[in-house]
């Protein structure tokens, strides 16, 4: 019998990347010989991300959609096709048992394929609002795992497996590990702290809300820990070049992310369905500030999936810059409201994720 052979395919942020990864570890840890294969989009993150995990992968020429300018969109529609006939060179090639999608540019046209090759497709939705790929591609997928409760208004009822939305393996490591993880940022454990993350290239409206009132953290003693993300890295040094000695470290990225949920009373984040995956396993009280940058506001709507269970606050990314301080700053006083907080998202974990996409592909493929 051969090896088990896996194409996974989708990228673009960290919030695909990395939970395709954790499918990929976990298939490797069962199976050491199964032979995977990813494909991504050009540019994109994935391109750089996978490699380094130790995977191979490939690029297709495939972007998104100019909602901006609808002209621009033959060059678009020029580069699905060349990719639609990548992908079907890739399926031929390789010949997979199965094709996984998690969303990202190369998913439409890899599962595409796949399907139109009578290859067995997975779809992997990890958020709360299904987005157009996914809901075409989803005719022709056996089993779709999804990470919310109500998705059957999104697609067929009878193909949903609720799995939730597979974390990094790291992040428990400091579970428990309050001192160690304050003593990382040089900060005190007797004070409180708000962890404050944008992604890897940085959330613009939420750099400038911390930025615009620094003097409210110091005024109300309570101590930051501050991910600017590259693109805003050197202005918040600038910045803080005033704020010597005050409880506040910041950095454009933090290199233990396990570190610094443990050291967080209280998070402000955006509204990525890996990012609150990762809360939600690590019963963490959120500010949720959805990126208004997303196809079909999904982002809004995953926040709201948590507001309406009374597990997240939300503040709207226009009214940030002026809300979203003083709304953290006023939750995290409360012990009471944060003790609800945690108790509230920790009911919505779904844990071993990967494992349990892992057991509905092997079940795929023994069929």
């Amino acid at each position: 019998m051969r090896p088990y052979r896996l194409i996974i395919s989708g990228g673009g942020t960290g919030g695909h990347i990395f939970p395709a990864i954790s499918i990929a570890n976990t298939v490797k840890q069962r199976y050491p010989d199964a032979e995977i294969l990813f494909i991504g989009a050009e540019d994109r993150m994935e391109m750089e991300k996978v490699p380094a995990a130790g995977y191979q992968i490939i690029g297709l020429p495939v972007c998104g959609l100019d909602r901006a300018h609808l002209l621009k969109n033959f060059k678009v529609m020029m580069r699905l096709q060349k990719s639609l006939r990548l992908a079907k060179k890739i399926i031929r090639e390789f010949k997979p048992d199965i094709a996984i999608g998690v969303g990202g540019y190369a998913s439409g046209p890899t599962l595409w394929a796949a399907a139109s090759a009578g290859v067995p497709t997975l779809i992997q939705e990890q958020n709360s609002y299904a987005g157009v790929t996914n809901k075409l591609l989803a005719r022709k997928a056996a089993k779709i795992c999804v990470a919310y409760d109500g998705m059957q208004k999104f697609f067929p009822a009878e193909k949903l497996i609720l799995t939730g939305n597979p974390v990094r393996s790291d992040l428990e490591k400091a579970v428990g590990k309050k001192e160690e993880a304050m003593s990382f940022f040089g900060l005190s454990p007797e004070k409180k702290t708000i962890l404050v993350v944008g992604g890897s290239l940085g959330a613009r409206t939420i750099n400038r809300s911390i930025q615009k009132h620094l003097d409210m953290f110091v005024a109300a003693d309570v101590q930051l820990i501050w991910q600017t993300g590259r693109s805003y890295a050197q202005e918040a040094q600038n910045c803080l070049q005033a704020y010597e000695q005050k409880g506040i470290w910041c950095a454009d990225f933090i290199t233990r992310m396990d570190y610094a949920y443990e050291a967080a009373d209280l998070v402000i984040s955006r509204a990525g369905a890996s990012s609150i995956s990762e809360l939600c396993l690590l019963k963490k009280p959120v500010v949720l500030v959805p990126s208004p940058n997303v196809s079909e506001d999904h982002q809004t709507q995953n926040a709201l999936a948590l507001v309406y269970k009374d597990a997240a606050l939300m503040v709207a990314d226009k009214e940030a810059e002026e809300q979203l301080v003083p709304v953290a700053l006023n939750v995290v006083g409360n012990d009471e409201r944060l003790q609800a907080l945690r108790t509230h998202i920790g009911l919505l974990a779904q844990r071993d994720s990967a494992g349990r996409i892992v057991d509905e592909i092997i079940q795929m493929i023994n069929r």
